[in-house]
Parts: structure tokens; sequence; C-alpha cells
């Protein structure tokens, strides 16, 4: 190899390190040292409804609205228990890890659906006339439709709107 075969690799290490030097400083200068993750956010604290124009975005906060109520119910974040819900094997794994049954559970499911649904019904996502019996619904809704509710809302949503169909209107301008 020649002389100048071995300066010019020389000459890219160097660069290199200079490079990385320059990277690991921007870094620093940009506050990298000093980086901690976001804290979630308390699930007892009620979150406010953007202004939702689809049946999923509806169904988005609504979800979210269910998984903070019943997060807060249980003492845990909602982060934790969307997880536990994912899979059937996650929700054992979090029964045993806080010492919850599934009545305890269904309990707290059906309080954040609760929850959501006076939520949506505050927001204007959901109207009086289907968030009533919406809400005595999923007071006695058994365990397993409540997750599938909660990890589903959209189809749950669609299909409590298409029931009433043209007759929601109607209907709504005859109430009080």
């Amino acid at each position: 190899m020649s002389r100048e075969g071995r300066l010019s690799g020389g000459v890219l290490v160097v660069a290199s390190i200079v490079v990385s030097l320059v990277l690991v400083g921007a870094y620093l200068a940009a506050g990298g040292s000093s980086y901690e993750p976001k804290k979630t956010q308390d699930p007892c604290n009620p979150r406010p409804w953007s202004n939702p124009q689809s049946l999923g975005q509806i169904a988005n906060q609504f979800t979210i609205s269910a998984l903070d109520g019943a997060a807060c119910q249980l003492g845990v974040s909602r982060e934790t228990l969307a997880r536990a819900l994912a899979t059937p094997e996650g929700r054992e794994r979090f029964k045993q890890r806080y010492g919850i049954d599934d009545e305890k559970l269904a309990r707290a499911i059906r309080a954040g659906l609760v929850r959501a649904v006076d939520d949506a019904e505050e927001a204007g996502a959901l109207p009086s006339l289907i968030a009533g019996p919406l809400r005595q619904t999923v007071k006695s809704i058994p365990l397993d439709q409540a997750i599938e509710f909660i990890n589903d809302a959209e189809s749950f949503l669609s299909n409590a709107e298409s029931f009433l169909g043209p007759a929601q209107d109607i209907i709504e301008q005859l109430l009080p």
C-alpha cells in the first residue's frame, strides 16, 4: 500500500472521530444529558375531550376515557391496564401481579365505561338518547364483553348509532 493510501485512511479515521465528537457535543448542547421520560398522566384526572369529528375519533377518546376510569379504580396507570387487557395472558399476569380477581376487575372496567359514557355525553359526542341506555347496559355488562367494548369501541358505537338510524334526529327533537 502506498503512503498516500495510508494517509487518506488516517484522514478518514480522524474525520470520523471529529464528526462523532461534534454529534455528541450537539446532543449535549440540546439537553440530551438530562433526559427524563415524560410521566404518565394520573388516570383519575379527567381529560378534556377534543372536538371529535368522526366515529373513529369518538371511539378513540371513549376508549381512553374508559381506560382512565378503570385504571383510576384499580390504582394503576392507563398504559399498564391497556397492556393487560390486550391479551388473556396479559390479563392473568396483571391480576396476579396486583392481586385483583375477576370481580374487582369487572367492577373497575364497568366504572370506566360509565365514566366514558358520561364524558362522551358531556362532550356532545354521544346523544342523550343513546347515552342513557348505554350507561345502563355497561353497568351490568360481563367482563369479557366489557373488555371487548374497550378494545373495539368504534364497532360498538357504530352499532348503537345504526340501531336508531334516521329516527334518531326525530326522536331527539321530540325530547325536552
